[in-house]
């Protein structure tokens, strides 16, 4: 029997040296799509949402990302010149929205370190959807530098953003964001995205038992009735620095039941086709959900997994496409559009990959044995993004 508080050890291997081959035979393969005839991959999965990053930069230091000891003053991050272009990021992102793409995610690291992300923005918000609609274009920030960007963000075309926050007790916040940074510089800048109208705002935060659970009710008092939607995520074993151990996961289903105990819940529909968050809304007097007091939304990646309709993408800072967060390496499309002019290779190659896809991590988890992992590679959430 597995004993699931195991912790399963993985060696870091830096995911940037490798990346898998894209077979020649593949560039032969590319087609247009429209409206109703999407991209789908083994398992029947469109290919619908894009996140992007940016840098693998990020001024905190959060244990489950990207922990100081590993991440220190001598971690080598990648030069200038390995990143893609705001140029070159547009390109691509337009091929994937020819394939079916309606939404972009722009993450990190922290994304808003990277210098004029606002050009990027202008760029991307000039994209259609394959119907003619704009984009659905957000950011997931650690709000740190949100309060003196978000106007600028929102001038450039952004729609939204979702605010990383993983609990209001401001010695709790330094602690997990490991340098100190004071929870009320991100409380700013919520509220300076609120006022530009970068909205609906989500704040999404990382459960883990031991560490910040009593912070769950605070901070669903606090954003209950703000227009703020609160998502709670189970401390995910993503990548391979961060320790991770099943019985430091607090299960969503624990979560609801908390906070339901002191404010009512009733679940909600999904509002669309591969949404990671089940919704619960808070209710009135009558056990009906009261908009006016909001929702909550938990992600249970560890104990629900959601893979049979996820439709995500992943494309890294260097270029490459990874199929599932939980991937161990990713295809390098920085070398196809850098070794021509023609988009013709690279929407082959996005067909290609996408049609071979049949991740499905989450689902095979609890199969695992204790030692699983020893040896395997998996790319770091600092790398691609959540």
């Amino acid at each position: 029997m597995t004993d699931r508080n195991t912790p399963i050890v993985i060696p870091l291997i830096d995911q940037r040296l490798a990346s898998l081959p894209i077979p020649a035979s593949a560039f032969s393969t590319a087609i247009r799509l429209d409206a109703n005839d999407l991209l789908v991959d083994t398992r029947q999965r469109p290919l619908r949402d894009l996140r992007i990053s940016v840098t693998d930069r990020c001024n905190f230091r959060c244990n489950y990302c990207m922990p100081k000891e590993i991440f220190d003053k001598d971690y080598a991050y990648l030069p200038h010149s390995d990143l893609l272009s705001f140029e070159e990021i547009t390109r691509m992102a337009k091929v994937f929205v020819a394939h079916g793409v309606q939404k972009i995610r722009l993450t990190g690291g922290e994304p808003l370190l990277r210098k004029n992300i606002e050009r990027l923005i202008e760029q991307l918000s000039e994209l259609r959807t394959l119907d003619g609609r704009p984009l659905d274009l957000t950011l997931t920030t650690n709000g740190s530098l949100l309060a003196r960007k978000a106007h600028a963000l929102k001038a450039a075309g952004l729609q939204r953003v979702t605010v990383s926050l993983d609990g209001l007790d401001d010695a709790v916040f330094r602690s997990m964001n490991d340098v100190d940074f004071p929870v009320s510089a991100v409380l700013a800048g919520i509220e300076a995205a609120q006022a530009a109208g970068l909205g609906p705002i989500k704040i999404n935060m990382v459960v883990k038992r031991g560490t910040n659970e009593h912070e769950i009710l605070p901070m669903a008092r606090r954003f209950m009735g703000s227009g703020i939607v609160l998502r709670f995520i189970e401390y995910m074993d993503v990548g391979a620095t961060n320790g991770w151990r099943m019985n430091e996961v607090l299960p969503s289903a624990e979560v609801v039941k908390l906070i339901h105990a002191e404010l009512p819940l009733v679940q909600l529909d999904p509002t669309q086709p591969g949404e990671t968050a089940e919704r619960w809304g808070f209710a009135n007097a009558a056990g009906q959900h009261d908009p006016a007091k909001g929702e909550i939304g938990v992600i249970s990646s560890v104990t629900q997994a959601f893979c049979g309709d996820c439709n995500r993408a992943r494309l890294s800072t260097e270029g490459k496409l990874f199929l599932c967060l939980f991937a161990a390496q990713g295809y390098d499309l920085r070398s196809i559009i850098r070794a021509n002019d023609s988009d013709t290779d690279l929407s082959a190659a996005i067909t290609h990959i996408w049609q071979g896809r049949t991740d499905r991590y989450s689902e095979l988890r609890s199969a695992l044995a204790p030692d699983a992992g020893a040896g395997v590679r998996r790319v770091e959430m600092s790398y691609i993004g959540g």
